[in-house]
């Protein structure tokens, strides 16, 4: 079940060659000096991984999300969270796809999955995370602009980015019903970018905050219809789910190989500690739970291509994977002992990455209140 076609194993060879080669050997440069790699990003454009999931007028691949998940699963095998802003920039793209007009997507989305336009994805504020409904920018229209007022927090690719999906309020008093999504360019008026911040882990990937200081909004850039934002937001939230599912899973794989290899090289009271019975309980926990996201996310990723509902599906993938990427590396760390507590080893660095993968794109406590709900319909 779930065995690679002949094209989707050379995707995924390819992605793993490029991340073997590009990202691997620098990350934990770029990670120390809190650098963003853009000519990563430019030779994914090259090699078509911008746009895996958009259709191919637009210049994307076209492929479904079987393929996207099995193609970041093996890029984070191989560099751990090093693709970690790919899924947000395909969060940004994919409304536009599925909403926008076709000037937008000619002026945007084009650029967008060619790799000549990052993108980022703006909807959590201050105040405003878990509860989406709950954003307080707001839009108002005047004339042939809307006008943006607020601000938005902890949003990544910031200040990198080309192009930001935005999610404001353009009638307040209707919650959830009353957001709208826009297209802001890097070089709007009113629009700024904050300071970086400096995080636990996956610091080479830039995350900021954002503020809206009378930010205009050409009418033309909103995408889809007024009020109607919500819609856009949790179209993107399913799909990017499904990647951080799946890349969860690849960072669990690859803190579990460094386990395995460990443990079969070194010796204590005579022997390998591969033979210790504790040790072999660990790494069957690790590697029954691992398999099991790989298959939450592929089926999360099969019943999006296949046209069905995927809200509680894709979150249950995304809460089991980056919780069990959690367990796992956590207890990849114990078992390299204190090597695991040391840099040159990197499962330290996929310890505390998985620790983000737990709280973006809703944190494991939402996913579980979206499966609970879609159950108790």
């Amino acid at each position: 079940m779930f065995t690679p076609t002949e094209e989707q194993q050379m995707l995924i060879d390819m992605m793993g060659k490029f991340a073997e080669k590009e990202i691997a050997p620098n990350i934990l440069q770029w990670e120390e000096e809190g650098k963003f790699a853009r000519h990563i990003f430019d030779k994914l454009g090259e090699l078509g991984f911008c746009g895996m999931t958009i259709t191919e007028e637009y210049g994307g691949g076209g492929l479904g999300y079987m393929t996207y998940a099995m193609v970041l699963e093996e890029g984070a095998i191989k560099t751990g969270g090093g693709l970690g802003f790919l899924p947000l920039h395909l969060a940004a793209a994919t409304p536009i796809e599925a909403f926008g007009t076709k000037e937008q997507k000619e002026k945007y989305l084009t650029k967008m999955t060619a790799g000549k336009a990052l993108g980022a994805f703006a909807l959590t504020e201050p105040n405003a995370g878990s509860d989406a409904a709950a954003i307080m920018t707001s839009a108002v229209l005047r004339g042939d602009r809307y006008v943006l007022n607020g601000a938005k927090s902890f949003i990544t690719n910031a200040g990198e980015a080309e192009l930001y999906l935005v999610m404001a309020k353009t009638d307040k008093d209707k919650g959830a019903n009353g957001i709208s999504s826009f297209i802001v360019e890097k070089d709007a008026p009113g629009f700024i970018v904050g300071q970086k911040e400096k995080k636990m882990g996956l610091n080479y990937i830039s995350t900021r905050g954002l503020t809206f200081e009378e930010c205009e909004v050409p009418l033309a850039n909103r995408v889809g219809e007024e009020n109607k934002g919500f819609l856009s937001a949790m179209y993107a939230l399913d799909g990017s789910r499904i990647g951080v599912a799946a890349s969860a899973t690849g960072i669990s794989q690859a803190a579990l190989n460094a386990a395995v290899s460990y443990a079969k090289q070194r010796y204590a009271f005579g022997q390998p500690i591969a033979n210790f019975q504790i040790i072999q309980f660990m790494l069957a926990d690790m590697e029954t739970e691992t398999v099991a996201s790989r298959m939450l996310a592929y089926r999360a990723a099969s019943m999006k291509d296949e046209g069905k509902k995927i809200a509680a599906a894709a979150a249950m993938a995304k809460r089991y994977a980056t919780d069990t990427a959690m367990r796992v590396t956590t207890n990849a760390v114990q078992i390299l002992g204190g090597y695991g507590y040391m840099k040159e080893y990197t499962v330290e660095r996929y310890m505390r990455e998985a620790k983000l993968l737990q709280i973006v794109e809703g944190t494991s406590q939402i996913q579980g209140l979206v499966v609970a709900r879609e159950l108790l319909k």
